[in-house]
Parts: structure tokens; sequence; C-alpha cells
């Protein structure tokens, strides 16, 4: 048996992913969270087998609870979600440990298969995904900006590029204002932009946020 932590802010997506999920007899879902920071506490009391977890979510948002979670316990197993089916925001969920990435776009099955995997230790990530993966380190002579950014300016970037306030994110992160600052100047220098709307026309155009 498969236990399952699911992590979303909408509850009919949540819904939507226990049904299915437990379609199957080999996976039983044993709890739900609606934020990153719940999904820290309930991984603790619950220690499931895998977290599916969506990366876009108010507070401190998912990568920021795949950090946390995963520097309190490196073996944790998480399955990473996003409506963005971009390689960049599957090379950072990646990155920060996530065993797997998975567009919400994916057909049903993919994330019974999806969690299978990655409760079995193996990576996941569905074809379309790993093939602009592929490509963009094959590319790699022309990698953008964007993906020359840290982990932690990556994250400042698109919750700026979203709208949020450097107050916001500094209390999302529980960070300084001026550590955000910092990271908004280096942001700014990588990109070459000067504004807040710049920054945002490059989020959109790399499909990082919905236009």
């Amino acid at each position: 048996m498969i236990r399952v932590l699911l992590v979303d802010d909408h509850a009919v997506v949540r819904m939507g992913f226990r049904l299915l999920l437990q379609s199957t007899a080999e996976i039983s879902v044993i709890g739900e969270a609606d934020c990153g920071e719940a999904a820290c506490q309930l991984y603790v009391e619950l220690n499931p087998d895998v977290v599916v977890m969506d990366l876009a979510m108010p507070g401190m948002g998912g990568l920021e609870a795949l950090r946390r979670i995963r520097a309190r316990a490196a073996h944790a197993q998480v399955l990473t979600l996003s409506a963005h089916d971009d390689p960049i925001h599957a090379r950072r969920a990646m990155q920060e440990g996530a065993l797997g990435f998975l567009s919400k776009r994916s057909a049903p099955e993919a994330l019974l298969e999806a969690v299978s995997a990655v409760a079995a230790g193996r990576r996941y990530l569905d074809p379309a995904l790993a093939q602009k993966l592929a490509l963009a380190e094959f590319d790699g002579g022309t990698k953008s900006p964007v993906e020359r950014l840290s982990e932690r300016e990556f994250e400042v970037f698109v919750r700026l590029a979203g709208g949020a306030t450097v107050q916001r994110i500094a209390s999302d992160l529980n960070l300084s204002a001026s550590t955000i600052g910092t990271h908004l100047y280096n942001i700014k220098q990588k990109l070459g932009v000067v504004n807040q709307s710049e920054l945002t026309l490059i989020a959109i155009r790399h499909r990082l946020i919905d236009a």
C-alpha cells in the first residue's frame, strides 16, 4: 500500500485526485493539506510514502515546502504538480529534490503511474516534459537568463512577477524584507530589467505565470 499526502490549495482538485488515486487498491490517501505550511506539519505527523504537491499555492508555496520537507527528511519522496508544463519549473523542482514532476494537463492515468514510480524511488517525468528538458539541455548555448537565477532568486522572481509585494514574499518565506530586496536587485541585474512590468512579461513569455 502506497500512503499518499495530497497538497493543493483547491479542495475540488484534491477531491478529484483522491478519487483517482483511491480507484486502485495499491494507493491510499492518508491526509490532505491546502498549503505548504500544513504540508510540512502533516508530513512529520503522518510520514507518508509519497507527497503529491502543487507548486503554486498561497503562503510559502510548493517549492519552499519541498525544500523544508527535504531538509527535515532527506528520504522524502515528493511528486510535484504544476498547471505550467514548462521545463524551467520541472528542472527547479527536481533540483530541490523532487523525484517527479507532472503537469496537471496530463492524462489521469499518468498520476497513478507517477505516484507508483516515485514510491519505488524512481524519477518520473511525463514524456512531453522530458523531451522539452532534453531539448533545453541540448540547446544549452542559448539558455534563458531565467535559468541563471539561483533557486531562491527564481522563487522570488515568480512571486514578484505574479504581483506579490516584497513584504508579502518576506513573510511567506520567513526572510527579511532587505534580503528579498537584495534578491530583487540581483534578479533585475541578471534579467536586464528595471521594473515590475518587465519581470511579469518575462515570466509570461516563459509560461511561468498565466497572462
